[in-house]
């Protein structure tokens, strides 16, 4: 399909996702976009959020934890700290990551500090966002 684009999903443990798309909303670490056909070549971080992927088979929502995005005019390729469908996120596994961030935010001082506050805010709104 002319109007498509290769979209690709790993985490360390696997591919998550291997997909003909139409667009994909990705939570960056400076704020959310929308990729489709034709995207002006770009890399960016990711916070912790849902990336929402739309094609000819519908749509599928994930959950991220961080990673980076790499932006092609026919291709996207998400190379994610965690990664999943939404749908098989588990409260106890987004418990612990709450956990650990929570830690660190205690632990932290300085920038650090602050981007470990941030980690821990993207992580509560992400349970918040999938109602877990």
């Amino acid at each position: 399909m002319a109007d498509t684009m290769q979209f690709d999903l790993v985490s360390p443990e696997r591919s998550v996702a291997s997909l003909a798309i139409s667009e994909v909303q990705i939570p960056g670490a400076d704020g959310d976009m929308t990729a489709m056909q034709g995207h002006v070549p770009v890399i960016t971080t990711l916070r912790a959020g849902v990336l929402r992927v739309n094609g000819p088979e519908g749509s599928q929502d994930y959950v991220v934890t961080g990673g980076f995005a790499e932006i092609n005019a026919d291709s996207i390729s998400v190379l994610a700290e965690k990664a999943m469908l939404v749908s098989d996120a588990k409260a106890d596994e987004l418990d612990a990551l709450v956990a650990t961030a929570t830690k660190a935010a205690a632990d932290a001082t300085g920038e650090i500090k602050d981007a470990a506050d941030k980690q821990l805010a993207d992580l509560e709104a992400l349970r918040v966002e999938i109602g877990i």
